[in-house]
């Protein structure tokens, strides 16, 4: 089911929306393919409590403008000094027809390469994938646990996708590999401390009773 956003029609445009903003209210827009822009406003503090719910890729309800609206967010803007919401992209998708979006990744298990010595390395956090609007997942799961051994890659192919959902992104892409970790090799090509040898060399001469230079 659906997460439920209540939003309602805004009147404010530019520097107006400041104001919605100090009320604790979000500025957004809702639009799609048979949608006209429409610009809207939701409590800052609902959304982003769902949002940490429920994921971008997630299908939201929005409800307050008279028909319920099923979307998806397609953009978040955030403030770039406090960090909170400041506005939100909203895309209408149509009920039964196919959609193609991001869906993020979630890494499960333990690598055994890492007990010999190797470095995790994440290549591809997200995927685009097209599904209908039921069949969209929050996630997709990649197990890490099949790195056995250094050098092992888990590739696009590799992913276990729930029905009727499908990747759009290259097979042979790498997601997740484990690499060997490379020492440093003493570099033969340093430069030498002569003082060093200098006055070791002094030290010797005078053992043997020659005057120091």
């Amino acid at each position: 089911m659906a997460a439920t956003l209540e939003v309602s029609q805004r009147e404010e445009r530019g520097k107006a929306t400041e104001a919605l903003r100090a009320n604790g209210k979000i500025p957004a827009v809702l639009y799609g393919p048979t949608e006209e822009a429409v610009a809207i406003s939701l409590d800052r503090a609902s959304f982003e409590r769902t949002l940490r719910e429920e994921g971008e890729s997630s299908i939201y309800t929005l409800t307050g403008l008279g028909t319920d609206k099923e979307v998806l967010v397609h953009d978040v803007a955030f403030d770039p000094a406090r960090g909170g919401v400041i506005h939100v992209d909203f895309y209408a998708i149509e009920a039964g027809k196919e959609l193609t979006t991001d869906v993020p990744l979630e890494f499960i298990g333990d690598a055994p390469a890492l007990k010999l010595g190797g470095t995790l390395t994440k290549v591809l956090h997200e995927v685009e994938v097209t599904c209908r609007p039921s069949d969209l997942p929050k996630h997709i799961e990649v197990d890490i646990s099949a790195l056995q051994n250094l050098d092992d890659q888990i590739h696009v192919s590799d992913l276990a996708l729930p029905a009727g959902v499908k990747v759009e992104n290259d097979p042979h892409d790498v997601i997740v590999l484990v690499q060997a970790v490379e020492e440093e090799k003493e570099d033969a090509s340093a430069p030498v401390d002569m003082s060093a040898i200098e006055v070791e060399e002094k030290g010797k001469k005078e053992e043997e009773g020659e005057p120091a230079a």
